[in-house]
């Protein structure tokens, strides 16, 4: 796929983010990354991509052949609710000034994350990749899936006009060492780890935000970030692809929580806040695409096991010093945990804006 343009330049925008790092990992832990090849993981503090002029003077530094495009505005479900007008400005200016600038230096391929927030709110279930405009998304983020949305619009549109094969992945919800913990801003899983390291630190119920009814389908980080290399060298399509686990792994919040609370060893009373919203209840996506692609690529499970024994694999945070957390990967058994890994990560502040 790489045509005549020689050993890859990839410019992964987002680069410190939770996929960026995975992506990092696997470049160089897994040998992801080939003789030649040039990998750049460009951050928000090196470039602020709303800018176009930050955003061209990284690409006139870089030279890439080849973007991964992860850069956003990003947050949990509340503070998509607050923000829906920054979430869809930001992102828009993001999204556009980096697949224009790819197009002006002629890269060879961008990949794109999106998001299952793209998908209609109103629809039947499974969902595929062919039903993303047919209607509108949920409003409880609508601002950001509609600036996910017009990335498909872009691609689309500069293939039709110039012949280019850009791309984008949709996954399902993600985990993984260097996530976002931050309680007000963060994703299901990190905000549930970081709300029951506190309940069981301080004595206190563990709060959890909506019902728990709501529907999710976990995709570990370092398996999303192997997916985006076989997308970026293999996938030859333009039309999007969801990244996911199958159907049958999909758990509620509430199955999240009781994950999350036994690997912390917590045994106090769990409260659902039914004040709150639970944000889209179901968005059961469908990976049959990817399945006729890579009919056996393994993910790694969020449980697994048989009727005697079940291991899960979690992300457990341990509050070092005020604002450094590290990740503890654990296999777990009821009878014992067994430590395999440690990643330090940085904690953004609550006011920090959370671009990535």
């Amino acid at each position: 796929m790489n045509g005549s343009v020689g050993p890859m330049r990839v410019l992964v925008t987002g680069g410190s983010g939770l996929v960026g790092r995975a992506i990092e990992r696997v470049v160089k832990e897994e040998s992801g990354g080939r003789e030649g090849e040039t990998w750049i993981f460009l951050s928000s503090k090196e470039t602020n991509l709303v800018s176009t002029e930050e955003t061209r003077a990284a690409f006139e530094r870089h030279r890439p052949t080849h973007v991964i495009h992860l850069a956003a505005m990003v947050g949990g479900l509340y503070r998509n609710m607050r923000q829906n007008l920054d979430f869809w400005r930001n992102n828009v200016h993001i999204n556009d000034n980096v697949l224009h600038t790819s197009q002006e230096f002629g890269v060879v391929k961008v990949v794109s994350c999106l998001s299952t927030c793209v998908f209609p709110d109103k629809t039947t279930y499974p969902i595929d990749e062919t039903v993303m405009h047919n209607g509108a998304p949920h409003e409880s983020n609508y601002g950001y899936a509609y600036a996910k949305r017009m990335i498909d619009v872009h691609n689309r549109a500069l293939f039709q006009q110039y012949g280019l094969k850009y791309t984008a992945v949709i996954p399902t919800n993600m985990f993984g060492p260097h996530d976002n913990y931050n309680i007000e801003d963060g994703h299901v899983m990190p905000g549930l780890i970081h709300k029951t390291y506190l309940a069981k630190k301080e004595g206190k119920p563990l709060q959890v935000w909506g019902s728990g009814r709501a529907l999710r389908q976990f995709i570990y980080s370092l398996d999303l970030a192997r997916l985006f290399l076989w997308v970026l060298r293999e996938y030859d399509e333009v039309e999007p692809i969801i990244l996911s686990v199958g159907e049958e792994d999909e758990l509620t919040v509430k199955d999240a929580v009781d994950a999350v609370a036994e690997a912390f060893g917590f045994e106090g009373e769990v409260i659902y806040d039914t004040s709150k919203s639970d944000g889209q209840i179901k968005k059961t996506a469908n990976n049959a695409k990817l399945r006729k692609y890579l009919p056996d690529f393994k993910f790694t499970p969020f449980k697994q096991g048989d009727q005697h024994k079940r291991f899960s694999i979690y992300v457990f945070p341990i509050l070092v010093k005020r604002r450094i957390l590290i990740d503890v990967f654990l296999f777990f058994q009821p009878s014992r945990r067994l430590v395999i890994g440690l990643q330090p990560i940085m904690t953004p502040s609550v006011n920090e804006d959370l671009f990535i």
